[in-house]
């Protein structure tokens, strides 16, 4: 089977406008950002804390307030800008590093687009005793009957 001369595969899935459009919001995109943030050590939190969280439900607040900012230039690639707490004891440096590329990394993975810059803001620190991750939520009633 011979392929025309004419003929170029698109680069992206995306990248068929005979099929329609395929629109990522940005809402989504933070959500990958703050959940590969979280999955690095170091890292103790993204974003506000408990109090941003409730004034986010009741002033639904765009997804930037939470720590997360993502804007897309004119080149259809992603401008990160991600608050985050680190854990006391953390080299600071190494944590907002290891975060960037884990960012860059998941973010062009899921999405296919281009990261052209992931800016880390550490906004604070906190003890590990302060840090309430859901997989230690799930540790801490080990012996818990389950109920139905």
């Amino acid at each position: 089977m011979q392929a025309s001369a004419d003929f170029v595969p698109p680069t992206r899935i995306d990248d068929q406008p005979e099929l329609g459009e395929i629109k990522i919001n940005h809402t989504v995109v933070a959500s990958i950002v703050r959940l590969a943030a979280l999955q690095i050590k170091g890292v103790a939190a993204v974003g506000g804390g408990l109090v941003d969280g409730i004034s986010e439900l009741f002033s639904k607040r765009e997804s930037d307030a939470r720590g997360v900012k993502v804007v897309e230039d004119e080149t259809d690639a992603y401008a990160i800008e991600l608050r985050i707490a680190v854990i006391y004891g953390s080299e600071i440096g190494r944590t907002a590093y290891d975060v960037q590329m884990a960012v860059r990394r998941q973010v062009i993975a899921m999405t296919g687009k281009n990261v052209n810059r992931v800016d880390v803001i550490i906004e604070g620190v906190r003890l590990p005793s302060e840090v309430n991750r859901p997989e230690q939520a799930d540790e801490a009633w080990p012996d818990a009957p389950a109920t139905d």
